[in-house]
């Protein structure tokens, strides 16, 4: 499937709000001098989302105008080690987040596990449409989704075993659940845009894993070059749409006001779905919240 083509507006005429999101392991220092700069830039340019910025790289998730995000792209490839950052990109006819901040982390993506730098050691890649034609020749194979739970509920490709977490920090204890006769089979990881995987690849192998691949770019990136093929629903995103399909658009999910759960459309027929009130997983019951879309925390 051809790249999606982000043009300046969207279906309605309004001006377009391009969203953002992307990675990159590399060393960083001067930390609180950079997020300065990069939330003055952001201000100014009228971006909303979250950048967060670690000795070990940089995490973002940010939507604009098309003006707006090239500024930030030209700024952001002017650090060095970030010269070839390539962010996914999708359209949106609203702004997603509520706010813009730049966050300095220990990690960009919370896994506490010491000794696992990406930047150093990664695992390595499976592009999207090998993956595709894998599945399309029934290759035997392991699909890993190193998602969360309530995430892996919205959709997952036809087949994949889940993590079975509620985080990602529990993914360690949960890959010394696998099935030892794992260690020795072809595994293909996957989350929602590889950054998860950057880290719980190293750390499977760590763990005796023997034959571990990621898939590039995650499932955004699948949907963009594949589409909906061999894949079940649609993508659960940390922000306002909540959900996208394999045609990278907005779906009609929203999240539960009560626990935060992200419901689908079928799920908002259930009875037990009142707006402002309550859903199917947490009508009378104590709460135990997910993370809020928004928040952009795995």
């Amino acid at each position: 499937m051809p790249r999606p083509q982000i043009h300046g507006n969207n279906s309605l005429g309004m001006p377009a709000c391009i969203n953002l999101s992307g990675y990159k392991f590399t060393p960083l220092d001067d930390l609180p001098a950079l997020k300065g700069r990069l939330l003055a830039l952001a201000t100014q340019q009228a971006l909303r989302g979250t950048i967060l910025l670690s000795p070990e790289g940089i995490n973002l998730f940010v939507a604009g105008p098309r003006a707006a995000v090239d500024a930030l792209l030209t700024e952001l490839r002017a650090i060095p080690g970030l010269a070839d950052l390539q962010p996914k990109e999708s359209l949106s006819q609203e702004q997603p987040f509520n706010r813009m901040l730049v966050k300095i982390k220990q990690e960009i993506i919370a896994f506490g596990v010491p000794g696992i730098n990406p930047a150093l050691r990664s695992t390595a890649k499976l592009p999207a449409r090998t993956l595709k034609q894998w599945l399309d020749e029934g290759r035997p194979v392991t699909l890993l989704d190193t998602r969360n739970d309530y995430e892996v509920r919205m959709g997952t490709f036809h087949g994949a075993r889940p993590a079975g977490i509620d985080h990602f920090r529990n993914f360690p204890a949960a890959v010394a659940k696998l099935p030892e006769e794992l260690k020795t089979q072809p595994i293909v990881m996957f989350c929602t845009g590889g950054i998860r995987c950057e880290k719980a690849g190293p750390f499977m192998e760590q763990a005796g894993f023997r034959n571990v691949l990621q898939l590039d770019g995650g499932i955004l990136k699948y949907f963009e070059e594949c589409g909906g093929a061999h894949y079940d629903g649609e993508c659960f995103v940390f922000d306002r749409r909540v959900g996208v399909d394999p045609a990278l658009q907005e779906t009609n999910s929203v999240l539960c006001f009560n626990c935060q759960m992200p419901l689908t459309a079928a799920e908002q027929q259930h009875p037990h779905y009142v707006p402002d009130q309550s859903c199917p997983h947490c009508f009378g019951r104590e709460l135990t919240p997910v993370p809020s879309a928004a928040s952009g925390k795995p």
